[in-house]
């Protein structure tokens, strides 16, 4: 990857982080590309594609979907669940969005579950601030309004549901990518319900918060993602030094947000395949073998 990639692929970080706002990143974008025209043309390879979202199709003839929601200290929270068609008791999935509320690629995340036999949850957390609106931009603006506080206590909330589900066998795991890897990590300190989580590329919990993790952890990070990497050494301390349960995984040649495949400049598709194969043993170690039914 030249200097240049390198110098886009930073400033589209920024920008969905919410460090500046669409016009400066427009501005800023435009000044590395060289022209107006050249930014133009490469906002499509930087955005996510939710055409392409669909690795599992909603209408996939194995799977039985729905909307669902639960009740949280801080209302009302929607949700995706999808299943086997075949009823029976599961274990769950709670799968956790980024920074863009819930969307396709999440849900076609979920349908990949449940495709493997599980009970899977996509979570809206933008529920607490009104819902996932369909636009990008829009969803990451109202990302930034919501308590991060709050969307931890309603997933602790959701956790509770998930085991009481009439088709769960009562293990719950969680796996979140970006924002959803930081509420992995805070959910796991947060709810001794929670069996597994995995983290992917996830910003992780204070030390003083680790003695209350219960869940056995997997944590996936990418190798080039300094703002996340940072807090790798005190957190695989803390977690070594209480003797948690943890796998910890560094992805060479990759960028945050490698496993979304519908954003074609991180996406890498060999670290992707490798990271959901762990995945999916983890869960199965962690959480039994899911239903093939």
């Amino acid at each position: 990857m030249s200097k240049v990639d390198q110098k886009i692929i930073n400033l589209y970080d920024e920008f969905t982080h919410g460090g500046m706002n669409r016009r400066q990143f427009l501005d800023r974008l435009t000044e590395i590309a060289g022209s107006s025209a050249a930014a133009v043309a490469l906002l499509p390879i930087l955005q996510n594609n939710y055409a392409q979202a669909a690795v599992v199709p909603p209408d996939d003839a194995r799977l039985v979907s729905e909307r669902a929601a639960f009740e949280s200290p801080k209302g009302k929270i929607d949700g995706y669940l999808v299943r086997p068609k075949a009823k029976g008791k599961r274990p769950v999935v709670l799968v956790i969005h980024e920074n863009r509320g819930l969307n396709p690629h999440l849900e076609d995340v979920a349908r990949r579950f449940a495709a493997e036999g599980y009970l899977a949850y996509a979570v809206d957390l933008l529920s607490l601030v009104g819902g996932t609106p369909a636009n990008e931009d829009a969803a990451r603006d109202l990302h930034t309004k919501m308590n991060q506080d709050d969307a931890v206590a309603a997933l602790v909330a959701g956790v509770s549901f998930l085991k009481k589900h009439p088709e769960s066998t009562g293990k719950v795991g969680a796996v979140g990518f970006c924002f959803g890897g930081t509420m992995v990590n805070r959910l796991a300190a947060a709810s001794p319900e929670l069996d597994a989580g995995v983290a992917f590329y996830g910003r992780q919990v204070p030390a003083a918060q680790v003695p209350n993790i219960k869940a056995a952890l997997l944590l996936n990070y990418a190798e080039t993602d300094d703002g996340v990497n940072t807090g790798i050494p005190a957190y695989e301390a803390a977690l070594k030094a209480n003797n948690k349960k943890f796998t910890m995984h560094t992805y060479p040649g990759t960028q945050h947000a490698f496993f979304n495949d519908t954003g074609a400049a991180r996406y890498n598709k060999a670290a992707a395949d490798l990271a959901w194969s762990r995945t999916l043993a983890f869960f199965k170690e962690t959480l039994g073998a899911p239903s093939s039914g």
